[in-house]
């Protein structure tokens, strides 16, 4: 399997307010070569952890076959909750889970890779990090325009 890192952030002005989210992809081929492929979007009204979480689902769509894949992100909610969490929400049904829908999506486009998540921290030099925080930051001020 192929080895992918999936670098996101989300961002809402105000919490909840006009919010964005991006996600970098970075493949290395065996000849050396450095892939890189983006999504990014927002909605005119959510949260900042509901942005961080679509931006590993939409990363995530991104892969057309399965893949060791590291998520980094500068939220501890996303990788506590990878890591840790997701297992006993499932468990539970996830009975007082925010983004259930998320979730859902997140289970599902998911389940071919091997996922392990990381955490950076934030406004700290992070030069994909401060990239996903910079276009996640432009989407949500489309939508505050709006």
């Amino acid at each position: 399997m192929k080895n992918v890192i999936i670098y996101t952030d989300g961002s809402s002005l105000g919490n909840p307010g006009a919010s964005g989210y991006c996600a970098l992809l970075e493949y290395k081929a065996p000849n050396g070569t450095l892939f890189h492929t983006q999504i990014s979007g927002g909605e005119p009204y959510s949260t900042n952890g509901r942005m961080e979480l679509k931006a590993v689902v939409e990363g995530l769509k991104l892969l057309i076959e399965p893949c060791h894949v590291t998520i980094i992100s500068d939220s501890k909610y996303i990788c506590d909750s990878i890591a840790e969490y997701l297992p006993n929400w499932q468990k539970k049904g996830f009975k007082d889970v925010k983004h259930t829908d998320l979730w859902g999506e997140y289970i599902h486009v998911s389940r071919q890779h091997t996922i392990q998540a990381q955490w950076v921290k934030a406004h700290n030099g992070h030069p994909q990090n401060e990239h996903c925080d910079k276009v996640a930051k432009l989407n949500a001020k489309v939508y505050e325009t709006l």
